[in-house]
């Protein structure tokens, strides 16, 4: 046994391990939920709706929606199910919050809807005669009805992929408002021109990409870092009381962009860390 006597031991573990662990865990949480809003948000933004004239839909495919567009859906659907059933699914903290149960099928549902919807434009755009003209093209026209085709595409798949995503997302609002944690955190004014348009716009951004309200504090006056105007008038306050930092109060995740933000001196070259990509203009 004495061979082993210089080996030195391993040390005791740290009591908050398990609250990293579990700090871990949220932080996935409030990144799956943001994913899920951007798609919800995405699909929302096509502005489709269910309609028994049949007609309306015969141009839309593919000037406004196509295979590519709807396969980009689904694969971002099913990668906040991929993430979920990773991270997520049969956890502790699934247990005991019910809503997170419940997200799984609001995550399910519009995944298998548009493969659906995915399946059907592949042969409406392959085989149908206003598009692709071919040898088959007659006699696939005869064997479907195109109206009956659409109808499903969009009074059925789409349509319904859509609900469900709308129905998840108000659920998505409730997980977060249960798993966002307010802080305070001191960051320096931006030099040397302080809030004009442009680090305003940028903290706004950052105010309006997180879950809660962001809130700037100059003395005993807040200004809402959603509003640009009103970060605007922050900056004129702070240039006038001479001050160089400012108290920023808001979720964990909004205050910890806000404090890279302003690192990197809130971007003033337009050079993002990655962190911040969707900052970028050709992100919003």
């Amino acid at each position: 046994m004495n061979e082993f006597s210089d080996i030195e031991s391993n040390k005791r573990l740290p009591r908050t391990v398990l609250e990293d662990e579990v700090k871990g865990e949220t932080e996935r949480i409030l990144d799956l939920c943001q994913k899920y809003r951007k798609v919800s948000k995405m699909i929302s933004e096509i502005g489709l709706q269910k309609s028994d004239n049949l007609e309306d839909f015969r141009h839309i495919i593919p000037s406004k929606i196509d295979e590519k567009l709807v396969r980009m859906f689904k694969e971002l659907v099913h990668s906040v199910q991929s993430e979920y059933d990773t991270y997520v699914k049969n956890t502790t903290i699934e247990q005991s919050h019910t809503d997170l149960k419940n997200l799984r099928g609001y995550i399910s549902m519009p995944l298998h809807l548009l493969e659906v919807v995915l399946w059907l434009c592949h042969f409406y755009e392959r085989h149908e005669d206003d598009i692709r003209h071919g040898e088959c093209k007659q006699q696939i026209s005869k064997l479907v009805n195109k109206e009956a085709l659409l109808g499903q595409i969009f009074n059925f798949g789409f349509h319904y992929s859509k609900y469900y995503l709308h129905e998840g997302d108000k659920l998505v609002k409730a997980i977060l408002k249960g798993f966002v944690e307010i802080v305070r955190a001191e960051v320096p004014v931006p030099q040397p021109l302080g809030f004009h348009a442009r680090p305003s716009t940028y903290l706004s951004l950052i105010a309006r990409h997180h879950e809660g309200d962001l809130i700037m504090l100059i003395d005993d006056e807040k200004f809402n870092a959603k509003s640009v105007m009103s970060l605007l008038q922050a900056g004129g306050l702070l240039a006038d009381k001479g001050y160089h930092n400012v108290t920023l109060e808001g979720s964990r995740q909004a205050i910890n962009d806000a404090k890279l933000l302003a690192q990197n001196n809130y971007c003033e070259e337009g050079e993002f860390p990655r962190q911040l990509s969707y900052l970028r203009p050709d992100q919003s």
